[in-house]
């Protein structure tokens, strides 16, 4: 498992910050600050350390009375009333202390785990396990599902983008991290989870069954009634630019003029690819995403390289929905502030913030560093991409196996209207 700064290339999205695919065999920590090199390094060197390069300055207007009056109340007057259950020990009040220190923060991307649910945390986001292949995330407090991944079994057990978890094996999701929901969520191969869901206010109970998930990356190919070339992109992984550039010579070689990008359930994942991917569309030097420390340090604008081969007189549309998120949103963002496309569907998630992971005494720190701004200054974290054109894409249609987005999207790009 790679580790670097915020500013490393082949950052993720994915796992710096927002959320946790649940896919088996995908490297999602790449991109992961960890304390102790590059630009973290330069940036904690400015700060009293100690020996792990952390401040440990006491904060002087911190009046720290009450807390150590209830630390002295809790280990005087305690009493245990369940034969299961044990004292904490000194340390796991600290890690205690801790943990409601992060989370008064109200940032469900500001976590601090315990060592062992460092481990657990670290196990998630490197290596190979089973899942049931579907992006969950915490979104107004309710753990709720992103999209599930296409041709994995959460799709084909009928979850869907929107569906808010209540239950995970009977336990209320309540309060519960996305990190945790994860741990919970992976298992052996073949043995099954159950969930409550919620959807349109009504609660439904779905099994699952684990697998090891494998997500096609890219689809593409023209349609010949229209004329139309659509290339669907599935998640931007450390291949999605090369695969991209395969699927954009296809459709140069077609020699449509009209061309669909889809990323509905996308996501996200390597900014890079997002960026390589925009630059297809975007003069070289051009904005495609703008990282804001909040002034805490210097913002880092990421730019296009510079491709600019789209074939002349080209229309382009880009399809979203509210299971598009993060490298996605941004790649979706650039290009409608550009003008170099027009976006059609639904609202994207809204998935725009990044995390750095710090080790802290044994357990790990999460913090919310910075945030994701689209080049006309829109923050992406909470808001999400609001396309040109709104199209939904209801239960029926699904019942139906009828596509109205790119139904729109054709009509657009074959009319002009």
């Amino acid at each position: 498992m790679e580790s670097g700064t915020p500013h490393h290339p082949k950052q993720s999205i994915v796992t710096r910050g927002i959320s946790y695919a649940l896919v088996a065999a995908l490297a999602f920590g790449i991109g992961l600050s960890a304390a102790g090199g590059g630009a973290t390094a330069s940036v904690i060197s400015r700060l009293p350390l100690i020996g792990d390069g952390l401040d440990a300055t006491p904060d002087q207007s911190a009046d720290l009375v009450a807390f150590w009056k209830a630390w002295n109340t809790l280990q005087s007057k305690y009493v245990i009333t369940h034969a299961s259950s044990t004292l904490p020990t000194t340390k796991e009040r600290l890690y205690g202390a801790i943990k409601g220190l992060a989370s008064s923060y109200n940032d469900p991307y500001t976590v601090f785990f315990p060592p062992e649910e460092a481990k657990a945390f670290a196990d998630s986001i490197s290596g190979s396990f089973a899942g049931v292949g579907m992006e969950i995330d915490v979104k107004d407090n309710i753990l709720t599902v992103i999209t599930p991944l296409k041709g994995t079994p959460a799709e084909h057990a009928g979850i869907r983008a929107g569906d808010q978890i209540a239950t995970i094996d009977g336990r209320s999701t309540d309060g519960l991290s996305t990190e945790k929901a994860v741990t919970m969520i992976r298992g052996e191969i073949g043995t099954t989870v159950s969930f409550t869901i919620i959807r349109a206010g009504k609660p439904l109970a779905i099994k699952v069954v684990r697998d090891t998930i494998q997500v096609p990356e890219t689809d593409d190919g023209l349609d010949e009634a229209s004329g139309v070339y659509h290339i669907a992109l599935y998640e931007f992984t450390s291949n999605s630019a090369s695969l991209f550039d395969d699927a954009f010579s296809r459709f140069r070689a077609s020699g449509s003029t009209k061309l669909i990008v889809d990323l509905r359930g996308n996501p996200g994942g390597y900014l890079d690819a997002a960026v390589d991917i925009a630059s297809h569309f975007l003069p070289k030097g051009a904005t495609v995403v703008t990282e804001d420390f909040g002034g805490k340090e210097d913002n880092n604008v990421h730019t296009s390289l510079g491709h600019a081969d789209v074939p002349a007189g080209t229309k382009i549309v880009v399809l979203i929905d509210g299971g598009s998120a993060s490298a996605s949103e941004i790649l979706a963002g650039a290009l409608q502030d550009a003008h170099a496309a027009t976006l059609i569907g639904s609202t994207s998630f809204g998935k725009g913030s990044v995390q750095t992971l710090i080790d802290l005494d044994g357990g790990s720190l999460k913090v919310t560093v910075a945030r994701w701004i689209t080049p006309a200054g829109h923050w992406i974290m909470g808001n999400g991409v609001t396309p040109d054109i709104i199209v939904p894409y209801t239960a029926k249609d699904a019942e139906a196996k009828r596509d109205p987005q790119t139904l729109r999207a054709i009509q657009f790009l074959t009319t002009g209207k």
